[in-house]
């Protein structure tokens, strides 16, 4: 193990990664600013719904999200260049995951891994050559890295696309369900929109997606494959980035592939007049038992947080409990409608509720889909009303359709969601059964 995570390679592939990093962190957060989703999921809410526990966490009053997320593109932009890595590095990963905990109306996979990957960025040494840093302080050039630097992303990008090929293997995608009411959205893209209806497309979708994911890592660190599978990495990505629109992560997910070729062919496409770095040497730091502790733990987590649903109640498509932190992407559509009725506990009338009154259009579809929105929105109604001098109850009548189906009834609507409490591990029995 110590040979393994702390022999030293060459590092030419973390040296472009960070530049290429650093470049898709300005992009993502000044692109947020540009094309209004700043505004339409920070600033146009009255409230967000944050993580639960970080309610606490609110975006800036007026405009000032706007000059937070520029502030945090400035840092990816000195995170490209390399000047004061690691502070950039550390001030970009506490402003995304600020934002990240702040609201789940537009929760995805994405944002989740950038927050993950950000904070791993701060403890590499990305700096030791073409950046700033260096070229203001010489003695901290290096050209090459432990071997721990490539394997942390290698080991967390297979624990994501295993999850990702696992989570596939249910119904609604192996008869391509979901993919048909996906692609039926995109059918007025130009060019393209009347291929993306296509019965034969939606099958080569969902059984090549989880071929892609689930073969990718094995392919890429597989000489023999390796070409084949980057080549066919490209063609995934960029069709996820045109037809998914899911912002830069497909562009990330191909720099990875920094760290699946050899050091020798980086150096001479990116850094040719790079030495490259063949020595091999064991570094063995003084604490490395306590580094390697803390390394085998984190991996121990984030192979256990995705399994955490199969310890709810039920199926987690309906509930949705255990389905954050997971990996599980793009598996399912759901619709439906909730209505919210609010009762006087003095006077016991009924006091009508109007979501748009509240919420924007895209923090209604979760007030009436996801039952940990539907429960903070009844938190919210019962400390609005509290702050009026009335204490209410909330009773919500909501129901969902899951990829299509018929709608059910979601919530119990004879409990007063107001005075529940939220379990983190454990099933809530207000959420009503699937079957």
């Amino acid at each position: 193990m110590h040979r393994f995570l702390f022999k030293h390679i060459d590092n030419s592939g973390l040296i472009v990664f960070r530049i290429i990093f650093g470049l898709l962190c300005f992009l993502e957060s000044f692109g947020a600013v540009f094309f209004g989703w700043v505004k339409r999921t920070l600033i146009d809410p009255q409230f967000t719904f944050s993580f639960i526990g970080f309610e606490w966490l609110q975006p800036l009053p007026g405009n000032w999200m706007y000059a937070y997320y520029i502030i945090m593109g400035i840092f990816g932009l000195l995170i490209m260049v390399g000047y004061k890595y690691r502070f950039s590095m550390f001030m970009f990963a506490i402003m995304w995951t600020a934002t990240y905990l702040m609201q789940k109306s537009s929760y995805n996979n994405h944002y989740y891994f950038l927050f993950i990957l950000s904070f791993l960025m701060v403890l590499m040494p990305a700096n030791r050559y073409a950046s700033v840093d260096v070229k203001l302080n010489p003695s901290l050039k290096r050209i090459s890295m432990p071997a721990w630097c490539k394997w942390v992303f290698v080991i967390q990008l297979f624990i994501l696309y295993t999850y990702a090929t696992i989570a596939k293997l249910y119904p609604d995608w192996l008869d391509t369900t979901f993919i048909r009411i996906l692609m039926e959205g995109k059918a007025d893209y130009p060019i393209i929109g009347g291929l993306l209806q296509k019965e034969w497309l939606h099958y080569f979708l969902a059984y090549g997606g989880i071929m892609f994911d689930g073969l990718i890592i094995p392919a890429l660190l597989f000489k023999p494959t390796r070409k084949f599978a980057f080549f066919i990495s490209i063609f995934f990505h960029l069709f996820n980035s045109i037809v998914l629109q899911v912002g830069i992560f497909p562009y990330l997910a191909i720099a990875f592939s920094l760290f699946f070729f050899e050091p020798k062919t980086i150096r001479n496409i990116f850094l040719k007049k790079k030495e490259l770095y063949s020595t091999n040497e064991v570094i063995i730091p003084k604490y490395s038992n306590v580094f390697i502790t803390v390394f085998i733990t984190y991996f121990l987590v984030h192979i256990a947080l995705p399994l955490r649903h199969h310890y709810f109640e039920d199926d987690v498509l309906w509930t949705e409990e255990g389905h954050r932190l997971s990996w599980r992407m793009m598996l399912r559509a759901k619709s439906g409608t909730a209505s919210y009725r609010v009762i006087d506990e003095a006077t016991n009338k009924h006091i009508p509720i109007k979501l748009s009154d509240y919420l924007t259009k895209k923090q209604q579809r979760g007030a009436s889909t996801k039952p940990d929105i539907i429960w903070q929105f009844a938190q919210h109604l019962k400390q609005d009303f509290a702050k009026k001098g009335k204490s209410v109850k909330v009773y919500v009548r909501a129901y969902v359709r899951v990829n299509g189906r018929h709608p059910k009834p979601l919530i119990d609507p004879k409990v007063d969601l107001a005075n529940e409490e939220w379990h983190h591990f454990k099933h809530h029995d207000w959420i009503l059964p699937s079957k």
